[in-house]
């Protein structure tokens, strides 16, 4: 497996994961709900009755975003390397009205499915901590029905110099001692700036979709820069 950062990676989330969505909405000041919601409604598939994969699930913000947008009959499936975020997940789901929800341990990178078995993938705030990027984005072309559509979002820094700046200073300064005041985990929020810092410049993870056999490749940058959503369809 490439992917050598792996099993710290999964470690980290496992440990934070109960406060995992507290930490999200108080460190975006609830901006990441709006943001799940604009690459859900991104996804261009039929409403009711359409398949889904929504890769690093987490705690299945998205899972549940899928279903309000496309409706009951839609059939959800995530997927997700850490066994803690899963388990909230699933806890999730039985208090809801989504039970038949398919929930999966596995990894990005050696997608469990059949080829063309989704109308729709999404994977959010995942791809970052993926290093071997065009074996996962191969996975899920492969994984996608032709004219399948294919939604990224992702935490990224602006390109004003200006914003820049602030940006990194809370993110590198504010975000960990925040973050870590809370999960017991400085590391885990110590970690997600250099993460940020490490991912592609948006033309350049843009070109590495299309590379990986995906049409009309597009981004739109959220909240001044500091998340970008990225588009794709698998070709008919």
């Amino acid at each position: 497996m490439k992917n050598a950062e792996l099993p710290f990676i999964k470690d980290m989330f496992n440990n934070i994961a109960p406060m995992y969505d507290f930490l999200n909405r108080l460190l975006s000041l609830k901006r990441d709900v709006k943001w799940r919601r604009k690459m859900v409604a991104s996804l261009d598939t039929p409403h009711g009755g359409a398949s889904f994969l929504d890769v690093a699930c987490g705690t299945g913000d998205v899972l549940f975003e899928i279903y309000r947008q496309k409706g009951i009959s839609s059939k959800v499936t995530g997927l997700d390397f850490s066994k803690n975020m899963l388990d909230i997940s699933n806890d999730k789901i039985r208090k809801s009205a989504y039970g038949k929800t398919s929930l999966i341990c596995g990894n990005a990178l050696t997608l469990p499915f059949a080829d063309g078995e989704f109308d729709g993938l999404t994977i959010a705030f995942g791809i970052r901590n993926i290093i071997d990027k065009k074996t996962a984005l191969l996975e899920f072309f492969r994984c996608l029905k032709p004219g399948g559509s294919l939604a990224i979002l992702e935490l990224t820094a602006p390109e004003n110099v200006f914003l820049h700046h602030l940006y990194m200073l809370y993110f590198e300064k504010v975000l960990p001692e925040i973050g870590g005041f809370f999960s017991k985990n400085i590391d885990a929020y110590s970690y997600l700036p250099q993460s940020v810092l490490k991912f592609p410049k948006n033309s350049e993870f843009a070109a590495t979709i299309e590379n990986s056999g995906f049409e009309k490749v597009c981004w739109e940058q959220l909240t001044l820069g500091v998340c970008t959503l990225f588009k794709a369809r698998k070709p008919l």
